[in-house]
């Protein structure tokens, strides 16, 4: 079988910042975003800019600082795209495609619903009005910018007939990645696989574009709804890191990936994601949003590798795969190779953070005195030594301070609607 490359759209800074309670400052959301391209993800879903001053400016900054890195990028051989998410409304694409014109390779991400649930209570248009807009908000989003995302909101609940219709309008509009959402998690995996194939099989222009799909967690199925719209033609999947996101989240980046890795023949796409800076991102975007990650979560949660039962670690001593079908160390779950102390150095502290998937670069040299000022601080306090949670906490807290001049943020464009 010829496998195809799996573009990994990451918005956990857009989605996953819409958790209840979530609110992260711009030098967070660099940071995060800074870790997202070394690990490999092909598109970085900055944020909503028109939401608010602070949402643009970090989507502007991540454009500046991230939208041309490098680092850990080689293989693939760009750098990430920088996109940003807009309704269909002129003044929300302005200001995504002002905030992301500097990246590289930069994307307007434009959303309309199209489910008649959504139409007549939320909206209150009708199908045809629902049209003219999806295909003027395309149409304008492709004068400003070449690379062009449609997003049919909650399209699993809608009619798969005007689906195809609307979609195959906005793709003669000028879109080139078609979005197909389970904006709350109603479908089946079976259901879900079947609606990806009957618009990718009935939709005019269909081979011209890039399937994508979002999928939520309402039901706990947005990983299996995910792998179902991979084996049915997507070959964009939307996700999070730790799955956060609106209600019960959204499909999480590490399990679609590790379910590719360890099943490849059971998939017909390939990832450039350097899994081993899974668990690493994990515990950032966890320390920095303040979302817990439930000790059971497959892939990072902290007992995803740890055996009590007597049958289960004495079939680990004897053979690893007995009781582990993933490599720890293939998702950055390594065991401590030397014992970090008070008498400890930059040079060691330094060797077990790039163990554990931080880049020297990631660090000003100022950021870099705070850290050994910090890690002396605990070593001091602590005879065991300080952990790798401990530096996980260190590093965090170093990356979330605020500047103290932060710069007066942009003024949003005021295009007329």
């Amino acid at each position: 079988m010829q496998k195809e490359k799996l573009i990994i759209l990451d918005t956990s800074l857009r989605d996953g910042e819409q958790s209840p309670g979530v609110t992260l400052n711009v030098e967070e959301k660099v940071a995060i975003a800074k870790q997202l391209s070394r690990l490999g993800v092909d598109v970085i879903e900055a944020g909503f800019p028109i939401a608010s001053p602070g949402d643009f400016l970090a989507v502007e900054k991540i454009a500046q600082e991230v939208g041309s890195l490098m680092e850990g990028r080689e293989a693939i051989g760009k750098p990430a795209v920088i996109c940003g998410f807009a309704r269909a409304l002129k003044k929300d694409i302005q200001a995504v495609y002002d905030a992301v014109k500097i990246a590289k390779h930069h994307r307007i991400h434009v959303s309309i619903a199209t489910s008649d649930i959504h139409l007549e209570h939320k909206l209150k248009i009708s199908r045809e009005k629902c049209l003219e807009k999806a295909v003027e908000a395309v149409s304008f989003s492709k004068s400003l910018c070449e690379d062009v995302e449609f997003g049919a909101e909650d399209a699993s609940r809608s009619d798969p007939i005007f689906l195809i219709k609307i979609l195959g309008a906005v793709i003669d509009a000028g879109a080139t990645t078609i979005n197909i959402p389970d904006t709350v998690g109603y479908k089946t995996p079976a259901e879900f696989g079947n609606l990806i194939k009957y618009v990718v099989d009935n939709t005019v222009g269909a081979k011209d574009v890039i399937w994508s799909v979002h999928c939520h967690d309402d039901l706990g199925l947005a990983t299996a709804n995910t792998l179902a719209g991979i084996s049915n033609g997507a070959r964009q999947v939307e996700v999070t890191i730790n799955g956060i996101g609106e209600r019960a989240g959204n499909a999480a980046l590490e399990e679609i990936v590790m379910n590719i890795s360890t099943r490849a023949s059971s998939h017909p796409v390939f990832h450039d994601i350097n899994t081993r800076l899974l668990s690493s991102i994990s515990k950032m975007v966890s320390d920095m949003t303040g979302m817990l990650v439930q000790p059971n979560k497959a892939i990072v949660g902290k007992n995803a590798f740890l055996h009590e039962s007597g049958i289960h670690q004495d079939g680990i001593l004897k053979n690893r795969e007995t009781y582990e079908i993933i490599n720890p160390e293939d998702v950055g779950v390594l065991a401590s190779k030397f014992h970090l102390g008070k008498h400890s150095g930059r040079h060691a502290i330094q060797f077990r953070l790039e163990e554990l998937g931080y880049s020297p670069s990631s660090f000003s040299s100022e950021q870099k005195d705070k850290l050994l000022a910090k890690f002396k601080k605990i070593a001091d306090c602590k005879r065991s030594g300080v952990t790798n949670s401990d530096l996980h906490e260190i590093v965090c807290s170093i990356l979330s301070l605020s500047l103290e001049n932060t710069p007066t943020p942009y003024e949003l464009p005021q295009t007329p609607l």
